[in-house]
């Protein structure tokens, strides 16, 4: 009985294993396309190049990237939404597009039924960053002062609704100080203002500030991640500064039309944990300010309705009225 039993297993086994071939089985047969929700030469363009590169080499087949920006990525999405589910156009999703269902009040589709995930690219921390020369030189002396001097004190960050500006929201709710949240149009414009000691602390990326911050005219005081990042060991997160209850990861991912094969979802997740364990894509991932990381389909699914229940709930906080 046990023999029977043991040869039913490795049957069914080989039954997957060449249903699994045969679900994939001719894909992909034509050049395979990632839609980016956002300009060219940021960081979402910049990473997805390396992994389109990587990629085509593992498909045999051109992958290639377009930018589609603007509309707070409704646009990008609805193109990827309507093309056929068969694994060949894939659609950039980041920490941002958890934060779409809360911004907009017609949203012409659900991020979470609408796509399925496929893997992460990689994750990463914003930073709270001084002006180097300036007062604070720890996150526990900006809090200190925050507390010591109610508010006087503000922080700069990008356009409200952003992740830079949802994250500082949230700081402020957390660490129950009362301190002004300026919003800039842009990165240079906010660090600008820091630089000139017009705020006392700025939310970024490290990629934005990175080379404000190894020339040492920034300081970061923390980084926003449950633990400290790898691109940045040297400086405590959020929660190791004073403020344990207080988390906020970025990433970035792909996802497919709702209806794709999950033979090629597994087919295209399975190349996506190769290209994040090539050192040479890790390095690069790592001079970007970002830690390369792919998990699976789970992991990313549980990470974006994680993502849209907080953010909603920070944004109904804030006061922030749909578009």
């Amino acid at each position: 009985m046990r023999t029977r039993q043991f040869l039913l297993t490795l049957l069914l086994a080989a039954m997957g294993t060449s249903a699994f071939a045969q679900g994939a089985a001719g894909f992909p047969d034509r050049p395979v396309r990632i839609v980016v929700p956002l300009g060219a030469g940021g960081l979402a363009d910049i990473s997805f190049r390396l992994v389109a590169t990587k990629l085509s080499e593992l498909l045999g087949k051109p992958v290639v990237v377009e930018n589609m920006p603007g509309a707070g990525g409704i646009a990008a999405a609805q193109s990827v939404m309507r093309s056929k589910p068969d694994g060949h156009t894939l659609l950039v999703v980041t920490n941002g597009t958890s934060t779409s269902p809360s911004l907009f009040k017609n949203l012409p589709y659900d991020p979470l039924k609408d796509f399925s995930p496929v893997a992460f690219a990689a994750y990463f921390d914003l930073v709270i960053l001084a002006n180097a020369e300036g007062r604070h030189k720890t996150l526990g002396d900006l809090l200190a002062a925050a507390r010591a001097q109610p508010g006087k004190l503000n922080i700069a960050t990008i356009n409200p609704g952003s992740t830079q500006n949802l994250s500082a929201e949230l700081f402020r709710s957390v660490a129950g100080i009362d301190i002004a949240i300026v919003p800039f149009k842009s990165s240079p414009e906010a660090m600008n203002a820091l630089l000139a000691d017009r705020v006392d602390a700025v939310f970024e990326s490290y990629a934005s500030s990175k080379g404000l911050v190894d020339g040492g005219k920034l300081r970061a005081l923390a980084s926003t991640g449950g633990k400290r990042s790898g691109y940045l060991p040297a400086v405590p997160s959020v929660k190791e500064a004073g403020v344990p209850a207080y988390e906020v990861v970025g990433w970035q991912g792909l996802a497919v039309p709702v209806g794709t094969p999950p033979e090629i979802i597994a087919l295209l997740n399975r190349h996506m944990n190769t290209i994040v364990a090539m050192p040479d894509f890790k390095k690069r991932m790592l001079d970007l300010g970002t830690d390369a990381y792919a998990g699976t389909p789970e992991d990313l699914r549980a990470r974006f309705t994680s993502d849209v229940a907080k953010w909603a709930a920070v944004i109904k906080q804030v006061g922030i009225q749909p578009q």
